[in-house]
C-alpha cells in the first residue's frame, strides 16, 4: 500500500480557520497561518496577493476565484482608489466589518477596534436578496455550509461577525478586540489624528487615519453628529434564544416567518384565553439558537407581573428596577412554547455574553437616525472625513428586517464617498453626494432596489432605481465642514487676533469723552464707543457732541444706521436689545466689529489708491449654478464672473485699463452676502422676464445691474458697489438681525416666520416644498395635497421637472430631509 503525502500544516491550518467558530479561535489560527507562511498581515497593500500565491490548496482556489471576481470591479481600480488613505473603523459587528473590507478593496489601510473579546449575539437576521447574494460573492458558504439553506433566509448576528471577520483577515484588515475606542487626539506637529483608546499603550494608539467611520451602533456616534427622533405609539420587544439541540424532533418545527394580529386574530385570542399572554406579532427563526421575537402589549406584561408598576414615560417603565426577570423568562418561554405547538422539547435558554439568559425586553418606540451621514473635520491642516453605518445612521425597525439590508447599503454608499475622497474629489461635493445618496436610504425596500444583484457595486447607480446624485448642494452642507485652523489674516480666529481686535477699537476711540473701551460687552452698552469709530474714520457723518450717554438706543441705532448704509453692515441685534440686554453677546460683537474694523481698513487702502473694488472668493458663491444658455442677458455675466479664479466686480480709474485686476483680497462677511444676494436677485429677476416675455431676442436691461464702463478717451465714473438690502423678512416684513436670520430660494427671515403656507408647521431647511408660481413655502404633507389638487399623480417621483413620459408636470422645488421618516415615500429629487 502506497504511503499516503504528508499533510501539510499550512493546509491544516487553514481548514482550522474556516472552521473557527469563535472570534479568539479565528484570530489564533490566521495568526498561525501567517507564520507558516512566513507572511505579514501588517504589509497590507501586499497581504493578499502574498497570501494566494503561498497557500496552493484547493480548498482556498474557489474562495480566491470569488474574492478576485469582487476585486475586479472597475471602482477599486485595482485596489488603487485609495491607496494613500487610512481608515479607522469604529465596532466589528457586521456592518463595520462589511464596511472595512470595501476600503480594503479600494486599497485602503484599514483598523478595526472592536469593545468586545467575542462575538457573542445570538439574535437572528433576516435578509434580503441582494445581501444572499453579496455574502454569497464573499465565499460566505465556504465559512458557514449552511448559509441560507432553509426556507427562511436568515443568519445569526455572531454567525454574519466570523463569515465577515475572516474574509476581512484575508484581505490584509488589522482587527483588534477588547479595544474601547474614548475620542480623537488632534494633530499635533508631525502627528496626524490619532484615536484615544483603552488600553493606552494599545499599538492601534499610534495608528494615524484620514478616515473614520463609526459603526458602534445604536445611539453611540462621534462629536458632531445629532440624532433625530421618531415617536411613535408604545411598542415593547422581547426577544429569547434557546439552545437548539439539532435533534430531528427540533428540525421537524416549522419556522414563523411574522404572524401578526390583523392576519391570524383566532392564533392570538387563543394564546390570551390560554396563557394570558397578549402579542401583536410573534417570529420564530431556527438558527444556531431557536430565536423568537415578539410585540408584547403593556396591560398583558403588567398582570403576568413582568412589568411591576405602570408609568407613562417608557424609560421608567422598562427599567431594570421595574422589571421581574423571572416573570419576563416565563412570559417568554410560554410563547414560545404555544407557538410551536409544544414540538419544541427541553427549552432551555442559551447564554449571552454575561452567562445568563438570552431574554431581552426593549423599547422601540422611539426610533433614532442621525440628522445626516457624514462630516469632515480640519485641525491644524489635516482633515479627517468622518462617517456613520450601520444602527448609529439609522436605527432599525426590526419587525421590517431592515437593519442588516440597509446597513450594508449605507456601507457601500460610505466606500463610495471614500473612494471620492481618495481620488480627491472636491470636500464640499463628497459630503453633498453622501448626503444626497444618505436622504433615500430610508425608503429602499427589495421591491425599490435593482433586481440586477449581480451588477450592484459601490457606485450607488448600481443599486439604487432611482437616485440623484446631487440632490443636496455643497452649499447645503457647508456647516459639515468643521474647519477651526489658525488662519492669521483673521481676528476672530486666534485669542491674539481679539487682543488685537481690542486694542484698535481703544486706539481709535482714545481721547472721546464718556468712552472706555476695555471689554466686548459692557463698553459698548450707551452707544458713544460705535458712534466714536464712527466719528474717528467718518466724522462728516456724526455729531457727537449732540449725543447724551442716558440715550444708549439713540446713540446705538445712529451708529448702526451709518454703519449698515455707509458700509453695508447689517447690525447684530437691535438697539434696544443693545442697550437693555443685562449681558451683551461678546461673540456677536467681536464678529461685529471686525467687520467694522475690515471694512475701514479696506476703505483706507481703496482711497488710497484711489479705487474701488469688491472682490469675492470663488468659494463663496458655490450655491451659484451655471444657468441655462437661453437666459443670456445673465449667463454671459455670470459666467464669465465664474471664470475667473475670484470674481471680480471692479470699476476703473482713468489711468487704468478696463481689463486690469487688482491684488486679490477677500471680501468681509457683510459685503460676501450681499453680493451674493446682488447676484440671486439678478439671476431671478431675468428668470422673472424670460417667463414674461420667452420670445424676446434682445436682452432686456436688468434694473440692479450697473452699467458696465465702455473704453473711451474719456474717464469713466466709479459708481458705488450695489448693496442689495436683505433685512426686511420675506414672511413678516420686519426687520431681521443677522444672527436670528435664515434663507432659502434667495429669500431672507426669522427662523420662527418660516412656516408652512397651508397649516402654520415650523419648516426645516431641507424639507419644504417652494412654490414659485406663487412664493409660498410648504410642509410635505401639504405639497402633497397641493400637487394632487394641480392634477399631478401621486407618485415617489414627484419633483422632477419631467416624468417617465416626457411631459412637464411639475414646477415645485422640493428639498428633503436626509433623515426622512420611513413613511415618506418621495425619492428626494429635487425640481429646478
Amino acid at each position: 500500500m502506497a504511503n499516503q503525502d504528508p499533510v501539510n500544516p499550512a493546509h491544516t491550518l487553514f481548514d482550522l480557520f474556516v472552521q473557527a467558530q469563535r472570534c479568539v479561535d479565528v484570530k489564533q489560527h490566521f495568526a498561525e497561518l501567517c507564520r507558516q507562511l512566513t507572511l505579514n498581515p501588517k504589509d497590507f497593500r501586499n497581504f493578499y496577493s502574498k497570501l494566494k500565491e503561498r497557500l496552493n490548496y484547493w480548498k482556498a482556489k474557489s474562495l480566491w476565484t470569488k474574492l478576485d471576481k469582487r476585486a475586479s470591479h472597475s471602482e477599486y481600480q485595482q485596489r488603487k482608489a485609495c491607496i494613500k488613505n487610512k481608515c479607522l473603523v469604529l465596532g466589528a459587528g457586521p456592518c463595520g466589518l462589511r464596511t472595512a473590507i470595501e476600503l480594503s478593496f479600494l486599497g485602503a489601510q484599514v483598523v478595526v477596534v472592536e469593545k468586545r473579546e467575542s462575538f457573542s449575539r445570538n439574535n437572528v437576521l433576516h435578509l434580503w436578496p441582494f445581501s444572499i447574494s453579496d455574502l454569497r460573492g464573499l465565499g460566505a458558504k465556504t465559512f458557514h455550509g449552511k448559509f441560507c439553506t432553509g426556507s427562511l433566509d436568515h443568519i445569526s448576528i455572531r454567525q454574519l461577525q466570523l463569515i465577515l471577520l475572516k474574509v476581512a483577515l484575508l484581505l490584509g484588515v488589522e482587527v483588534h478586540t477588547g479595544v474601547e475606542f474614548l475620542g480623537l487626539n488632534e494633530p499635533s506637529g508631525e502627528n496626524g489624528w490619532m484615536a484615544k483608546l483603552k488600553p493606552e499603550t494599545h499599538p492601534a494608539a499610534t495608528f494615524q487615519f484620514d478616515v473614520l467611520v463609526s459603526a458602534g451602533g445604536g445611539r453611540f456616534v462621534p462629536d458632531g453628529f445629532k440624532h433625530k427622533e421618531l415617536r411613535g405609539k408604545l411598542a415593547i420587544g422581547i426577544t429569547a434564544n434557546f439552545i437548539n439541540r439539532k435533534t430531528a424532533a427540533e428540525a421537524q418545527v416549522p419556522e414563523i416567518s411574522g404572524v401578526a394580529r390583523i392576519y391570524n386574530q383566532k392564533f392570538f385570542q387563543q394564546l390570551l384565553s390560554e396563557t394570558g399572554i397578549d402579542l401583536e406579532n410573534i417570529v420564530y427563526y431556527k438558527d444556531d439558537t431557536h430565536y423568537f421575537v415578539m410585540t408584547a402589549k403593556k396591560k398583558s406584561l403588567l398582570e403576568k407581573g413582568v412589568i411591576k408598576e405602570d408609568h407613562s414615560d417608557a424609560e421608567q417603565l422598562l427599567a431594570p428596577s421595574n422589571v421581574d426577570y423571572k416573570a419576563l423568562h416565563l412570559y417568554a418561554h410560554d410563547a414560545a412554547q404555544f407557538s410551536t405547538g409544544g414540538n419544541l422539547p427541553h427549552l432551555q435558554f442559551a447564554q449571552n455574553h454575561l452567562g445568563q439568559p438570552d431574554v431581552a425586553m426593549f423599547d422601540f418606540t422611539c426610533m433614532y437616525r442621525a440628522e445626516n451621514a457624514s462630516l469632515i473635520r480640519e485641525r491644524r491642516g489635516k482633515k479627517l472625513l468622518t462617517a456613520l453605518v450601520g444602527d448609529c445612521l439609522v436605527e432599525p425597525f426590526w419587525p421590517l428586517g431592515t437593519g442588516i439590508a440597509r446597513g450594508f447599503l449605507a456601507s457601500f454608499d460610505t466606500a463610495w464617498m471614500v473612494r471620492s475622497w481618495g481620488l480627491g474629489v472636491p470636500h464640499l461635493k463628497v459630503l453633498a453626494e453622501r448626503e444626497s445618496v444618505y436622504q433615500i436610504l430610508s425608503q429602499t425596500t427589495p421591491e425599490n432596489t435593482s433586481k440586477n444583484y449581480g451588477s450592484y457595486t459601490i457606485n450607488p447607480r448600481t443599486r439604487y432605481v432611482t437616485v440623484n446624485l446631487s440632490s443636496i448642494h455643497t452649499n447645503q452642507v457647508r456647516t459639515l465642514y468643521l474647519c477651526n485652523t489658525v488662519d492669521k489674516s483673521s481676528s476672530l480666529n486666534s485669542a491674539s487676533g481679539i487682543k488685537e481686535l481690542l486694542a484698535w477699537c481703544q486706539k481709535n476711540t482714545a481721547g472721546y469723552n464718556k468712552v472706555n473701551v476695555n471689554d466686548f460687552s459692557q463698553s459698548w452698552r450707551s452707544g458713544l464707543a460705535l458712534c466714536a469709530l464712527v466719528h474717528r474714520f467718518r466724522p462728516h457723518l456724526i455729531d457727537m457732541s449732540s449725543l447724551d450717554e442716558s440715550n444708549a438706543v439713540y446713540n446705538n441705532q445712529t451708529a448702526f444706521s451709518i454703519l449698515e448704509k455707509e458700509l453695508g453692515i447689517p447690525p447684530v441685534m437691535s438697539a434696544r436689545d443693545m442697550a437693555s440686554n443685562s449681558q451683551i453677546d461678546n461673540l456677536s460683537m467681536v464678529f461685529y466689529l471686525t467687520q467694522i474694523q475690515e471694512a475701514f481698513n479696506v476703505s483706507a487702502k481703496a482711497k488710497a489708491s484711489g479705487r474701488s473694488y469688491l472682490l469675492i472668493p470663488v468659494s463663496s458663491v458655490s450655491c451659484l449654478q451655471p444657468v441655462q444658455q437661453e437666459h443670456s442677458d445673465v449667463s454671459a455675466i455670470v459666467a464669465k464672473l465664474i471664470s475667473f479664479p475670484d470674481i471680480l466686480l471692479s470699476f476703473p480709474t482713468a489711468t487704468e485699463p478696463a481689463d486690469f485686476l487688482p491684488p486679490s483680497k477677500p471680501l468681509t462677511l457683510s459685503q460676501t452676502q450681499s453680493a451674493l444676494f446682488f447676484l440671486t436677485k439678478l439671476k431671478h429677476n431675468s428668470l422673472q422676464r424670460r417667463k414674461v416675455s420667452p420670445r424676446t431676442s434682445k436682452p432686456l436691461p436688468s434694473p440692479e445691474l450697473p452699467p458696465v464702463p465702455a473704453a473711451a478717451s474719456e474717464p469713466a465714473p466709479q459708481p458705488e458697489v450695489l448693496m442689495a438690502n436683505s433685512e426686511e423678512c420675506y414672511f413678516c416684513g420686519q426687520r431681521v438681525y443677522v444672527l436670528e436670520r435664515i434663507s432659502a430660494e434667495g429669500r431672507f427671515f426669522h427662523r420662527s416666520c418660516f412656516t408652512c403656507h397651508q397649516c402654520g408647521a415650523t419648516l426645516r431647511l431641507g424639507g419644504y416644498t417652494f412654490d414659485p408660481t406663487t412664493g409660498r413655502f410648504y410642509c410635505e404633507l401639504h405639497s402633497e395635497e397641493l400637487e394632487l389638487a394641480d392634477g399631478a399623480e401621486p407618485s415617489s417621483e414627484v419633483g422632477h421637472r419631467q416624468n417617465r413620459s416626457g411631459c412637464s408636470d411639475s414646477t415645485l422645488v422640493r428639498l428633503h430631509d436626509p433623515v426622512a421618516s420611513d413613511r415618506v415615500s418621495t425619492d428626494g429629487i429635487v425640481c429646478v
